[in-house]
């Protein structure tokens, strides 16, 4: 069990400990997959990186996993991804996009656009 998760459970278990989750999600350094296009592309050429948007019932979702571990287990295999911070995902991310947190296991959460639209803003 990370840290990420014991805030979580903790959070889930007592609304009062809210502010110490999000605060952890902003500090917390994710393991984010990169779109096809940006993998295909040799590290050293590249300028910039695109990460992995996936869409279900019309939601756009980019995955954020706090271990390269549970990354991998996602993936099944070794997959191209970029670390960053909570706070650099968040400045990243479009009004109409989720986030799905260690997806796949037993700790995962979805964040709405209105969470991560205030997780922004409290850090902007």
């Amino acid at each position: 069990m990370t840290e990420l998760d014991q805030a979580l459970t903790k959070y889930l278990q007592d609304e009062d400990e809210q502010d110490q989750y999000y605060e952890l999600v902003l500090k917390t350094d994710f393991y984010i997959p990169l779109s096809m296009e940006s993998a295909a592309t040799p590290a050293a050429e590249r300028e910039s990186v695109t990460p992995l948007i996936l869409t279900s019932e019309e939601k756009h979702y980019m995955l954020l996993f706090d271990s390269e571990e549970r990354l991998t287990q996602w993936a099944k295999k070794p997959i191209d991804f970029v670390v960053l911070a909570g706070f650099r995902a968040a400045a990243i991310s479009t009004p109409e996009l989720h986030w799905a947190v260690n997806v796949g296991g037993q700790f995962a959460k979805e964040f709405l656009p209105e969470e991560i639209a205030w997780l922004k803003e409290t850090v902007g």
